[in-house]
């Protein structure tokens, strides 16, 4: 294992469900500030982050629509609950000190900054952390293509998945013991087999960019940073 990174510029994906904690509901602020933790140690490791969190802990758009409601309108609540989300994980990593900024799709100037691909790229050069939020900015599109975008538009050289388990499964392995797991796969294979990994939006602009998507546990404590050093447990979605 090195003691360098295997890649200097990431994007780190993280759902709404993993700030929860072991809560039904809302930010679980001590999940939160182990979040910030593993990624204040990929900074100072001189890895440059961007980090996509979704909304699901908070609201789901798909929830309004499944009970006869607008699609639309629900994916707009659901993208104000990413805003939410990235400003708590912001307000995380500055207790540690760490430079952060929060960059909305959805234009709200009192709260944060707009993205803009140009403000990216300035952001990351002064060492920021660099927290996207809104989703896409467009209803019918989940977290997980937003984080595919994102980090197409950074120039990332992965996009790291944190999930509730240590990598991409045949079957849910908490519901199926007897799941196989994977070490390695091609984002095909993804798309070929339906894992459910990200969404089929979200693997086939990742391929189409050659970025590799690495699954891991964001539950493990310094598991982010073991596996930038190129340890512990995950899986490679990459077509190299």
């Amino acid at each position: 294992m090195s003691s360098e990174p295997v890649y200097k510029r990431v994007l780190l994906k993280a759902s709404g469900e993993a700030l929860m904690g072991s809560q039904g509901f809302g930010i679980d602020v001590a999940v939160a500030d182990r979040i910030a933790a593993d990624i204040a140690e990929a900074r100072q490791m001189g890895v440059e982050v961007g980090v996509v969190v979704g909304g699901g802990n908070i609201f789901r758009g798909v929830a309004v629509a499944s009970k006869g409601g607008d699609r639309v309108t629900g994916d707009h609540m659901g993208m104000l609950a990413t805003i939410i989300n990235a400003l708590a994980l912001a307000t995380s990593l500055r207790k540690l000190n760490i430079d952060t900024v929060v960059l909305s799709a959805i234009a709200m100037p009192e709260i944060c900054e707009s993205f803009s691909q140009r403000a990216t790229l300035y952001h990351l050069s002064l060492g920021r952390v660099v927290i996207f939020a809104g989703g896409t900015g467009n209803p019918f599109f989940t977290t997980d293509s937003a984080a595919a975008l994102r980090a197409a538009e950074m120039g990332a050289q992965a996009i790291f998945k944190g999930t509730q388990v240590d990598g991409i499964y045949s079957a849910d392995p908490k519901k199926e013991p007897d799941a196989t797991r994977f070490d390695r796969l091609t984002h095909k294979e993804v798309l070929d087999k339906g894992l459910a990994v990200m969404d089929v939006a979200a693997v086939a602009l990742a391929r189409e960019n050659s970025i590799p998507i690495i699954v891991f546990s964001i539950h493990e404590k310094g598991g982010f940073a073991e596996i930038l050093k190129g340890g512990g447990l995950k899986t490679i979605v990459s077509d190299n």
